[in-house]
């Protein structure tokens, strides 16, 4: 067998589901050809007769597949923080949203800005990320709410991906807020349907999601927008529970969502619903950390119920100013006593499972991507345990 490259003398973090933890191999190969893994083991086991374009000697370092933040609304206009002024002096979340403030504010710094304008600001942000080995990202609009402003988002969105050797994810969240030209929001769900057909004419997104809470939507409404976009044979996913429990968990799980989003006040019931329906449980600490919430996730009864647990950075301008998902990890650990097998799965497997791409990436496994994350650590907890140090040793995508 002939390889593209080959990494030899490594430390292995498979992540693989049919292994015991998180599928460590010691003095472990991976091979790489035409961008996909060919290989991957035990390095005694390597097939006989094997040559490599490339041969990388890696001295014992450990290689992660490739991060995947599969949370973030990484593509805006302006920044909000006046707001994180107003909440330390004691306003709420809620407070600043009614005020004309929150998401409101940025729409309005969005809608004032090019395509152009919106790429050259995200990249500091995805380049930050990308720095700590993140080789998939998931970003949202929402930040538009109308088709024009929407579309430019996504647009945007999709090019990060060409500017830059990763793997973008795009979501409509055009159920995201109420603009601030409207107040009916029966009429504005209408909209934000009817903007679908025109996203899906140019490929600009990959699923579909909704923000269902007392500031946003309602249940019914967001079922609405759920309808409209499996008609459009497109995945759902839900942002659900973060302030009140509208039972929005269980609403993800009977629609077959890929995922629900923050869950700080989901009940038994939604988490079972969640476990029967295979809805990957996406867990915020950044949002959760800089709101100052008390409410933690249900995480012992997404465990009891078989749920499978995700970290996500939810880099946005308000809530989670934050472009780094190895900080995340360590808030998942501190805040929601994630274990450290949880939070390396979750933000390799379970964030890809997330996204509907596990059978491409968040695994070492042969088949899939070779995307890699090769780090100067001394065993995996490192990852959760420090703070505001980047162990990153070199990030492989597409076996380059």
């Amino acid at each position: 067998m002939r390889y593209d490259k080959i990494w030899l003398d490594a430390r292995l973090v498979t992540v693989n589901p049919a292994a015991a933890g998180l599928g460590i191999i010691e003095r472990g190969a991976i091979a790489a050809k035409d961008g996909r893994i060919a290989y991957v083991g035990r390095q005694a086991d390597l097939p006989g007769g094997w040559s490599a374009t490339e041969t990388v000697k890696l001295d014992g370092r450990w290689v992660t597949p490739g991060l995947v933040d599969c949370h973030t609304h990484l593509v805006y206009g302006g920044n909000r923080a006046h707001e994180f002024e107003l909440r330390l002096a004691g306003a709420s979340y809620e407070e600043i949203a009614r005020a004309g403030g929150g998401i409101v504010s940025t729409v309005k710094a969005t809608r004032a800005a090019s395509e152009d304008d919106l790429v050259k600001t995200a990249l500091p942000r995805l380049d930050h990320l990308c720095g700590e080995g993140v080789t998939t990202i998931e970003v949202k609009s929402g930040y538009g709410l109308d088709q024009d402003s929407e579309i430019r988002l996504l647009r945007a969105a999709r090019r990060l991906g060409r500017e830059r050797k990763v793997d973008v994810v795009t979501t409509f969240l055009g159920a995201h807020a109420m603009p601030p030209e409207t107040t009916d929001k029966d009429q504005f769900i209408a909209q934000v349907c009817a903007m679908l057909p025109a996203i899906i004419r140019e490929k600009l997104a990959d699923a579909v999601d909704a923000f269902c809470e007392g500031i946003a939507f309602s249940p019914e409404q967001t079922a609405r927008v759920f309808d409209a976009a499996k008609a459009a044979g497109l995945p759902v996913k839900l942002h659900a529970d973060q302030l009140s429990n509208l039972h929005g968990a269980r609403l993800a799980a009977e629609h077959g969502a890929l995922s629900a989003d923050h869950l700080e006040y989901t009940d038994e019931e939604g988490a079972a619903a969640m476990g029967e329906a295979g809805t990957v449980a996406v867990l915020l600490p950044g949002a959760f950390y800089v709101l100052r919430e008390k409410q933690l996730p249900p995480v012992d009864a997404f465990r009891k119920h078989g749920v499978k647990i995700a970290i996500a950075t939810d880099s946005n301008p308000g809530t989670s100013p934050i472009t780094s998902l190895l900080l995340t990890m360590n808030m998942g650990a501190t805040l929601f006593r994630l274990t450290v097998d949880e939070l390396v799965a979750g933000v390799t497997r379970e964030a890809a499972r997330a996204l509907g791409r596990l059978s491409d990436i968040g695994t070492l496994e042969a088949g899939k991507w070779c995307d890699l994350a090769v780090w100067d650590i001394e065993r995996p907890a490192e990852l959760v345990y420090r703070i505001g140090f980047n162990p990153l040793h070199q990030r492989i995508w597409r076996g380059a």
